[in-house]
């Protein structure tokens, strides 16, 4: 990604929490080789100096466009750092607003005449970002969410960039009309440009791309099963509601360590696409399963189980990572609820949750770890059966379940114990002819 990064022309970016997937060092080490500079104002990691961001970013830079000296700030908001598998401990965060406040200035003092945040924020965060700082950043350019949209508050366009190069914004700005409230006035224009098979390849870039995956696409390209049933992977899916993919999956990693349950956070699942009915490739599978951390096994309460389902529609309808898709339980809550309040009633194995109860639950490590919110998966009370250093990553287990399906239809009963002998079990119960057809059962309703 560096080399394609450095050959498009980047000249500045925002840390994402994305960036941070295989550890801080590692970033570092990539950053290096980067021809642009990577930004984040306000999380700083002492251990580094004082005053020095996460990762040895850089708080603000100015560059000279076209006679106008620009300035750019990089501000990520505090759930951000909740979202990041493993991070520095004594993190210092300051909130975006205050950090704009405090170095926009010294922008303007080295001769900025116009300011832009580049931000990973979710949308209510640079609303906010927006309604506190009118008058000191005239653009905000944002990531996180995965849509897009353009918007004006406060005075301040708020541009979101969509995700995954679906999207490209041409963006003018010129100056307008000073005011004596405000001073310079900004006239900015945006151009949406949706990037679809229409728009032509670069010959240089797709070059480069068949060079890349050519030592990849046999294996990517590799049959790992069929379905007879479109697999809804789309984040508008699975970060509000129930998923057949994600009951697949859910239902693979349960049976395969014979737990009781097993609870995923749909930030786990990243295809964002419907999946038509027909082969499954393992290119399907790595770009709808990238992470590395592994599936680990916990016997917990069913209280701390049910402030994990508080916990994964505590932030509903945002379309967040935490919630939930699920095996094994089915649960309703009420939105209209205060958060921590919504959950109205919760079965494991088809009988009301026993709060007092241990259960065996599948997870994921980063949810073990408390990550996303996940707290109450962290204690001295809960026990680990299968640790992370045991357990097979998530993608690799849903293909060892394509590898085991047959024609005959099973469901694997309420288990207590955890074993390899479990793994030689049919891996979803809805199958037709050997390929998958999972559905939706009602395992999560919203009342």
């Amino acid at each position: 990604m560096i080399e394609a990064l450095n050959d498009v022309g980047v000249n500045f970016a925002c840390l994402g929490n994305h960036e941070l997937d295989f550890g801080v060092p590692h970033f570092q080490k990539l950053a290096e080789k980067c021809n642009f500079p990577w930004l984040c104002a306000n999380v700083l990691d002492p251990a580094l100096g004082e005053e020095v961001p996460l990762g040895r970013c850089s708080k603000t830079a100015i560059v000279e466009m076209n006679g106008i000296r620009i300035g750019l700030i990089g501000l990520v908001e505090q759930e951000w750092l909740a979202t990041i598998n493993v991070l520095p401990p004594n993190l210092i965060y300051r909130s975006a607003s205050a950090t704009a406040r405090e170095l926009v200035p010294l922008l303007r003092d080295q001769g900025a005449d116009f300011i832009i945040a580049l931000t990973h924020q979710r949308e209510p965060n640079d609303v906010r970002l927006a309604q506190e700082c009118g008058g000191l950043i005239d653009l905000i350019l944002a990531g996180h969410d995965h849509f897009y949209r353009d918007s004006l508050v406060n005075g301040v366009r708020i541009v979101r960039s969509g995700t995954d190069f679906k999207n490209l914004s041409y963006i003018e700005a010129r100056r307008g009309t000073p005011s004596a409230a405000r001073g310079k006035i900004w006239e900015i224009d945006v151009v949406k440009e949706d990037i679809t098979a229409d728009v032509p390849e670069d010959p240089e870039m797709k070059a480069w791309v068949e060079t890349v995956s050519s030592t990849l696409r046999a294996q990517l390209e590799q049959p790992v099963g069929t379905t007879v049933v479109d697999l809804d992977a789309r984040f508008t899916t699975v970060r509000r509601m129930e998923s057949n993919w994600g009951n697949f999956i859910a239902d693979a990693m349960r049976q395969a360590y014979g737990a009781d349950c097993c609870i995923i956070s749909s930030g786990t699942i990243r295809g964002d696409q419907v999946y038509p009915a027909g082969v499954i490739t393992m290119r399907d599978i790595r770009n709808c399963l990238p992470f590395e951390d592994p599936t680990v096994v916990v016997r917990v309460t069913g209280q701390a189980i049910w402030l994990a389902l508080e916990n994964s529609v505590s932030l509903y309808p945002a379309l967040e990572g935490r919630f939930p898709q699920v095996s094994g339980i089915t649960f309703d809550f009420d939105p209209s609820m205060p958060p921590f309040q919504r959950v109205k009633s919760a079965c494991i194995g088809g009988l009301p949750m026993d709060l007092e109860r241990t259960y065996l639950l599948a997870s994921r490590d980063y949810m073990v770890r408390g990550k996303d919110g996940y707290t109450s998966l962290v204690s001295d009370d809960v026990e680990v059966v299968v640790g992370p250093e045991e357990g097979d990553r998530i993608y690799k287990i849903v293909l060892e379940a394509f590898s085991r399906l047959t024609a005959l239809p099973f469901q694997a009963p309420l288990q207590h114990a955890a074993g390899d002998d479990a793994r030689s079990r049919v891996s979803q119960k809805l199958t037709v002819n050997g390929a998958i057809a999972p559905t939706l059962e009602g395992r999560i309703a919203v009342i």
